[in-house]
């Protein structure tokens, strides 16, 4: 049966006379007729599940009102509003909003403070008798993550998680509907799908993603169509009749939860119901990957299985038998770790597992720090190599993506502590065959062993797409049977099992000479036998060579495309303009190579030297800030890197330019425009806008943020005052975009010559250009380019 959500809470308050700016929430208890009418419209339009006017009702966005004392009144209130309005077979689902700050490192929100927040609120929506708790328009999987956490923590009731997506199919941070929908299936969401931001044309495709990650239940609350300023008013367009004609096609996707976000009405929502009555029933949805075992970032997922490509996990961040690594490590100091993630990367690593044994140090606050580091730094997924259950769960808390253990033995205190903790964060699991008894001989004693482990995984609730079995590698020096046995195992837990199988390779040539060679040996005949995701040194050109060959002896590799491409680029001469490597030397290109990868450690000292070389400030600027800038703006254009790397670099030029100034105090700093930025009067969301702050700021403009629900007044005066260049306005709520309309009008009539740039979620092109700003930036790298176009145009002029 489909079930059907109402529509739109905000705009339907402020037609029963909400003042603009108030606080929604408050609400609840001093007009609560007014919001169990809206309810009660909605029930009467045929909703079958309603949401609580509880969006914003988090300690953290209600501090903005002065009102952070009182969740558990407010989301009490609220609750019962909405039961006043609901009919026998309505559901009242507890709605859930984000915090409006990002969690660290993106932001200054700390991962425990958003869980806390989260767990508050869902606990008071939980008491007060809601049936489903309803986590919505997030735009960060880190904050989906803490607000499903927190979820689980105290209830048992169905949790629905929706993400918010831009156009791009991605959420602002980068995640793609199918990473999202395969993390948030690990961690034990009974319904997930997608809301706000985007009109169901532009939905569709994100729920045919979703539907083909998991087979949970999918919901979609779109929007009336893209919002347009009409007569100063803004307007969602789609009518009832034409937002239900997609309904067919959405149920046809998959989709078993349909209602409406911004702009829908109690019509348009009596339209989709009918529409969904008379639609064909959903058919059962397959999992396409249920002979995989999939772990993810972000904003990557990496799938492992017999019918897939060989995956890599790089076996490098370890600081066993690695004295310097080791004692980085010991120091605080995560910039060999980060060196030797990126170059894997570029070596060819899919994976990167992440060691922090290091005797005498807090391991689970290393592995906290390397994690976090990681997660900015590189879009791998992680598999977290630790046998210390505390480190284990640092890393896996704060890891935003799908982790892979590495590993849970058959010992009982490893099953008894590591299980659990799979569980709880959706991480899949390497079962390595070890027990009380020692390490198993052979390869029949292996599969018992490895049965014991999935039988327990299974039974708190695991599944089969969690685990990745290994073939246990032991030293072919000190036992002559150790190879055939290991390729045994591997054909044994194929036949036994089909769940995706991995080993560290280097493990059978110790002793030996030329261990290259016996690895890649090795490396083919294990493929052949079975193995899926070898854990190695992926710096090993043999092990690569080998790697790349079986690749097409085994068929993953179709008419060995790959294997000859990759042929011919190792062949091709360098470029003159797009040199392989940077050359010894090129300090320039180390320094651009540096903010590209976000090596904040070393871009200082890179700095100082190209300094000390004679390099002018100017030089370093241009031909390297500036420069390395570019590139991460193309690339963020290109769904090649996404906004975690993008604020590293940033912040990595700021660092630079932090120390040009500190060593040449005299040198006059170049001020590429002034802006004066501003979320408009009326909207307390500034996450877009503290974004384009910092990227303008590192990008080298004067910023002068006004913060959020700025009066018009206060913005013209401010731009009157500093003279500004530019200034940028930001709108998140459908009620505040005629602010944005009216913010320019005020600027024209006031004689203000700054250019404008527009932007915030609700906001599109044609509607920016229908409030007559200069420019719309659809997110933070836009606003920068456009930023910068803008000046040259005005230079160009003068």
């Amino acid at each position: 049966m489909i079930q059907i959500f109402d529509g739109a809470m905000g705009t339907m308050l402020q037609q029963a006379g909400l003042p603009a700016g108030a606080c929604p929430e408050l609400w609840n208890i001093e007009n609560p007729a007014a919001i169990t009418s809206i309810h009660r419209q909605y029930v009467e339009h045929g909703a079958n599940i309603i949401e609580t006017n509880t969006f914003g009702a988090n300690r953290i966005k209600l501090t903005h009102y002065g009102l952070s004392d009182k969740v558990q009144l407010l989301n009490m209130a609220a609750v019962k509003a909405a039961r006043a309005a609901a009919g026998r077979a309505t559901k009242i689902a507890g709605s859930v909003g984000p915090t409006g700050k990002f969690i660290a490192p993106l932001g200054e929100l700390s991962f425990e403070e958003a869980y806390e927040a989260y767990k508050e609120q869902i606990a008071a929506l939980c008491e007060s008798g809601v049936d489903i708790i309803l986590i919505e328009t997030i735009i960060d999987i880190q904050e989906m993550r803490a607000a499903l956490l927190a979820a689980k923590a105290v209830t048992t009731k169905p949790v629905i998680c929706q993400l918010s997506f831009g156009a791009d199919g991605r959420t602002v941070t980068g995640t793609d509907p199918a990473t999202a929908a395969i993390l948030l299936d690990a961690m034990g969401a009974d319904i997930i799908g997608a809301n706000c931001s985007l009109g169901p044309a532009q939905l569709l495709p994100i729920a045919e993603a979703l539907a083909t990650a998991t087979t949970k239940p999918i919901s979609i609350q779109s929007n009336a169509g893209m919002p347009q300023l009409i007569n100063g008013q803004t307007v969602f367009p789609m009518n009832p009749a034409e937002m239900a004609a997609w309904v067919p096609k959405l149920i046809a996707a998959g989709v078993t939860y349909l209602g409406g976000c911004c702009g829908t009405t109690p019509e348009h929502i009596k339209a989709i119901s009918q529409a969904a009555a008379d639609a064909v029933k959903p058919t059962l949805r397959l999992n396409l990957h249920n002979k995989s075992t999939a772990v993810t970032s972000r904003s990557k997922t990496v799938y492992m299985g017999a019918a897939l490509p060989t995956v890599i996990i790089g076996e490098r961040i370890n600081p066993t038998g690695r004295k310097q690594l080791s004692a980085d490590i010991k120091a605080g100091n995560f910039s060999s770790v980060k060196k030797e993630a990126l170059q894997q990367i570029r070596a060819g690593a899919h994976i990167l597992d992440v060691n922090m044994g290091v005797p005498g140090i807090d391991q689970a606050a290393a592995m906290e720090q390397a994690v976090n580091e990681l997660s900015m730094l590189v879009d791998a997924p992680l598999s977290i190599d630790t046998s210390d259950v505390k480190a284990l769960e640092a890393g896996l808390r704060i890891y935003p993506g799908r982790a892979l253990i590495n590993s849970v033995t058959a010992e009982p205190e490893r099953l008894e502590h590591f299980l659990p903790l799979a569980k709880k964060y959706g991480a899949a699991i390497l079962c390595l065959p070890l027990s009380d008894s020692g390490v198993p001989a052979t390869a029949s004693e292996r599969v018992i062993v490895a049965r014991q482990i999935i039988h327990r995984a299974m039974a708190i609730g695991l599944r089969p797409q969690d685990f990745i079995l290994d073939a246990l590698v032991l030293t072919v020096a000190a036992d002559e049977r150790a190879a055939a046995e290991t390729l045994e195992t591997l054909r044994l837990y194929r036949k036994n099992f089909g769940y995706p199988t991995t080993m560290g390779l280097s493990n059978i040539s110790f002793g030996l000479p030329r261990r290259e060679l016996i690895n890649a040996a090795f490396c083919a005949m294990s493929l052949s036998a079975g193995l899926d995701a070898p854990i190695l040194n992926p710096y090993n050109p043999m092990m690569q060579d080998a790697l790349s060959a079986s690749s097409v002896l085994l068929g993953h590799d179709q008419s060995g495309r790959r294997y000859s491409k990759d042929y011919a680029a190792s062949q091709a001469a360098p470029s003159a303009d797009k040199p392989t490597a940077i050359q010894p030397g090129d300090t320039i290109a180390a320094i651009r190579q540096s903010v590209i990868d976000g090596e904040k450690e070393s871009i200082i000292p890179l700095v100082r030297q190209a300094l000390a070389e004679g390099h002018s400030s100017l030089t370093i600027t241009d031909q390297g800030l500036t420069a390395a800038m570019n590139v991460i703006g193309e690339d963020f254009g290109a769904n090649r890197c996404f906004l975690p790397q993008v604020l590293l670099s940033a912040e990595t030029m700021r660092a630079a330019f932090t120390t040009i100034k500190e060593t040449l105090p005299s040198a006059q700093a170049v001020i590429a425009g002034t802006v004066v930025l501003a979320t408009v009067k009326g909207d307390i969301h500034d996450l877009g806008k503290n974004i384009v702050a910092a990227l303008l700021e590192n990008n080298g403009f004067q910023v002068i943020d006004l913060g959020k629900d700025v009066a018009s007044e206060v913005i013209v005066e401010t731009a009157q005052q500093h003279q500004a260049d530019i200034v940028g306005l930001c709108a998140l709520m459908t009620t505040t975009m005629p602010q944005i309309d009216q913010t320019i009008k005020l600027l024209k009539s006031s004689g203000v010559k700054a250019r404008t740039i527009v932007g915030g979620a609700v906001l599109t092109a044609d509607y920016a250009d229908q409030a007559g700003a200069d420019a719309y930036a659809p997110d933070g790298v836009a606003a920068v380019n456009l930023a910068k176009k803008l000046m040259a145009n005005e230079k160009a002029l003068l």
